[in-house]
């Protein structure tokens, strides 16, 4: 009878924890799979998009932002693509003078790239947060 008990028991706790369908743990955040999926319809949006959030977050310096920025650039057309690709030079050379006299030039040609940036993408139709 005691082993009964245990084996029920036992059941209880293991179905329990299944894997299904589970609620949504308080302050969660439920997304679709489609959900964060940038679209780059046309060519460059995602890439434009992504500055533009880095620009107005303040955040075009923080290690990581960049290379997504140049990332999505890499289906962009010649202008954004370009741009993006002297955005990831100069932040390059900003990384490299780290601690150096030169630092705060660099960081001021970064932004100076960001803002050169942002300029193809406006002109390119793509200067949208969104």
């Amino acid at each position: 009878m005691l082993r009964s008990l245990a084996a029920v028991g036992l059941l209880i706790v293991l179905a329990g924890c299944t894997t299904g369908d589970q609620p949504t743990p308080p302050g969660a955040v439920e997304t679709s799979p489609a959900e964060g999926v940038a679209v780059n319809d046309p060519p460059g949006t995602t890439s434009c998009h992504l500055l533009a959030q880095a620009v107005l977050n303040a955040n075009l310096m923080d290690p990581g932002t960049v290379d997504v920025i140049v990332a999505a650039g890499s289906t962009a057309d010649a202008p954004v693509a370009d741009a993006a690709h002297r955005l990831a030079s100069t932040y390059a050379k900003a990384l490299a003078a780290k601690g150096h006299a030169n630092e705060p030039e660099t960081i001021a040609a970064v932004s100076a790239a960001g803002a050169d940036m942002s300029a193809v993408c406006k002109d390119s139709g793509l200067d949208t947060v969104g």
